[in-house]
């Protein structure tokens, strides 16, 4: 099952965060610095698109080297979706950590969608993000990221044995979690709002076969994002491939497909 796949990546990429300030403070190794915002490895330096985007509006300036280091995730979203949010963000990992402790208590309740925000609310908080740092003058992002203040507080942690109150940030995102699924990814997260507007396009997608749909809806009940596989809805721009919806299928009506996008039987779907 990908699922399994994906929780391996997952827990890589976590325990990656927290392998790195032990390298760097207990054995003097610094190959390797840094978070998922901004990660060194050697020479090669990848940069979190929206933390390269809010450094051009503030410096108004293009600086060649930051360039270099937004190509591999922006080649990324591009061509696979916003699979960072559901294969590597640590945001998501800790979300999904957190649905395995409380699966037992799941099962005898309906997926948890109490409070729901419209969907454009994810545009309007990029752009509202965006707005705010060229007026300001400052990145908030880099700041405010709870993807990046998890590898933060776990370097804090490393180097001075305590925690910053910015990790408050994070325990009310994992608590709004407990109220809807993955509340933060679906409504309030700029960064995925952008990884999603770079892969419009992706090519990599969720395929809905209709001869092979036995309208279980079992797909719909799957998504953490409160998406409708069963109606073509992973194959819109928003969905970040984490494949649960294709695990979900017994009958094989959703795939992964490297060619464009389709709502039946190989029918093309209109991106949203």
């Amino acid at each position: 099952m990908i699922g399994r796949w994906r929780n391996t990546v997952q827990t890589f990429s976590l325990a990656l965060l927290v392998a790195v300030p032990l390298l760097n403070y207990h054995w003097n190794i610094s190959f390797i610095q840094g978070w998922y915002q901004s990660l060194g490895i050697g020479r090669l330096w990848i940069v979190s698109p929206l933390e390269g985007l809010e450094s051009f509006l503030v410096t108004r300036s293009l600086y060649w080297p930051l360039l270099g280091a937004l190509v591999l995730p922006v080649l990324s979203a591009v061509i696979l979706g916003r699979v960072f949010c559901s294969w590597i963000c640590p945001i998501n990992s800790l979300q999904e950590a957190g649905d395995f402790l409380l699966r037992p208590l799941q099962k005898r309740q309906k997926p948890r969608d109490r409070w729901l925000l419209p969907k454009a609310v994810l545009w309007y908080v990029l752009t509202a993000e965006l707005l705010t740092t060229l007026i300001l003058g400052t990145p908030l992002w880099v700041f405010l990221s709870p993807p990046g203040l998890v590898g933060r507080e776990i370097m804090t942690y490393v180097f001075f044995r305590t925690l910053a109150w910015e990790g408050l940030v994070v325990l009310a995102v994992l608590a709004l979690n407990l109220v809807t699924r993955r509340f933060y990814c679906r409504f309030l997260c700029p960064l995925g709002a952008l990884l999603a507007l770079l892969g419009k396009w992706k090519r990599l997608a969720v395929r809905l076969d209709l001869s092979n749909c036995t309208s279980c809806r079992k797909c719909d009940r799957a998504c953490p994002l409160g998406l409708t596989p069963s109606m073509g809805e992973s194959a819109t721009l928003v969905c970040w491939n984490c494949a649960e919806c294709i695990d979900s299928c017994s009958e094989g009506g959703l795939s992964f497909t490297w060619h464009g996008v389709g709502r039946a039987t190989g029918g093309p779907i209109t991106l949203k």
